[in-house]
């Protein structure tokens, strides 16, 4: 093969980068395959400074975006990405929250329009592998939804990548990590698990081991300053941290090379080996 490996990973927002592909770009990026990060909105709907919600006094748009943008660069430093992309959309908040209705948010951009522009990405990098959110965004979030539309349409519409994944969470070891963290006496505060989070376990195809990469991860999760206070992870013990941040599990979607219907690695059928040619 003449040219890298590359792997694109579309998110919706400032920080979504890190809990559930932060491991495999850290270290995909280590193996010297080429590492695209497209973040489709500014974040604009974030925290803003002492933890300001959107809608209240002192909540400046603008200048969460900004700040949001710049933990973004430094996150992607941390975690070694190659090539950040940011389509610059506005952040749609929450589902039910009032910018949902804001004509600009991303999640009323018209589909074939979002996802043009990311077809344009894909035909200027050309990425082996994509990897986005399933079709409820992972929780429900509409943005993280019409990142997933958007990913969708795009590698069908360009027919580029031979692999793409839904990121997944296992349901039954998320809800157990919890229930031990709480036997525990860990202070939750309101935390709860949505009832809808992740999948069940025999749904993933593809587990990637990410051990070494837990304080890449970590150390990208803190760049996100200004969101900490809604960044629970970050709260964990440091064991529970490793657990949790240990491997990254995904869905496979999509597959055009020969590759075994259980992974341990994003890039199975696509690596050349030594003397086969390329």
């Amino acid at each position: 093969m003449d040219r890298a490996l590359t792997i694109m990973a579309v998110h919706a927002h400032p920080d979504d980068e890190v809990i559930s592909t932060g491991g495999i770009l850290a270290r995909y990026a280590e193996e010297g395959i080429r590492t695209v990060l497209v973040t489709c909105t500014n974040g604009e709907q974030g925290d803003g400074p002492g933890g300001v919600k959107p809608g209240e006094d002192g909540h400046d748009d603008a200048a969460v975006a900004e700040r949001r943008l710049a933990e973004l660069r430094e996150s992607a430093s941390h975690l070694g990405i190659s090539d950040v992309e940011l389509l610059g959309y506005r952040d749609s908040g929450m589902d039910g929250w009032a910018g949902n209705d804001d004509p600009g948010a991303f999640c009323n951009i018209p589909l074939e329009q979002a996802a043009a522009r990311l077809a344009e990405l894909m035909e200027r990098y050309r990425p082996d592998v994509v990897v986005t959110y399933d079709e409820n965004g992972g929780y429900g979030h509409p943005d993280h939804i019409q990142a997933h539309r958007v990913a969708v349409a795009a590698t069908e519409a360009t027919g580029i990548p031979a692999k793409l994944y839904y990121a997944a969470a296992s349901r039954e070891g998320a809800k157990g990590m919890f229930d031990d963290l709480r036997a525990a006496g860990m202070e939750m505060g309101d935390f709860e698990l949505p009832d809808d989070f992740g999948v069940p376990e025999e749904q993933i195809t593809a587990t990637v081991d990410v051990s070494a990469y837990v304080q890449h991860k970590v150390k990208a999760l803190r760049a996100h300053e200004s969101q900490t206070d809604s960044i629970f992870l970050l709260r964990m013990p440091d064991d529970a941290q490793a657990r949790v941040f240990s491997r990254e599990g995904f869905i496979r979607m999509r597959c055009t090379v020969d590759a075994p219907d259980r992974e341990d690695d994003l890039f199975a059928g696509l690596r050349v080996t030594p003397g086969t040619p390329g």
